[in-house]
């Protein structure tokens, strides 16, 4: 599943909030963005039918019900599943040895990679 920029920013508020967000939500949180509030409504059926969100729920809005949404997959999933959907699949080893490179990974990053190599290998 491949997202558009404006669905990428869209997706980043739902990942970021607690509970599922309406439309009204998403055009109150949503600062920086490169869409139109006019096309709110065309990106969230992409993201529907590409079934990266689906429907939480309603809520009430003044006199009327509007639908909520919340992302089917994590933050982490979603590029997971990207990586490996590519036509050129990476070297899975490769790929964790380019991203240990990384100098975001620490100590703290390491131990919990490691405890989760140890539950893998317990299944």
């Amino acid at each position: 599943m491949e997202l558009t920029k404006s669905e990428m920013e869209i997706m980043d508020v739902l990942w970021g909030a607690d509970a599922p967000l309406s439309r009204s939500d998403l055009l109150r949180q949503k600062e920086e963005k490169t869409w139109k509030d006019s096309s709110i409504h065309i990106l969230l059926n992409g993201l529907l039918q590409k079934g990266a969100i689906r429907e939480a729920g309603f809520v009430r809005r003044s006199k009327t019900y509007g639908r909520t949404f919340e992302p089917t997959m994590t933050r982490e999933e979603y590029f997971a599943n990207t990586i490996f959907s590519h036509r050129h699949k990476p070297d899975m080893a490769g790929l964790f040895a380019a991203l240990l490179e990384r100098p975001e990974v620490d100590d703290t990053v390491l131990d919990q990679l490691q405890s989760m190599i140890a539950d893998k290998r317990a299944i």
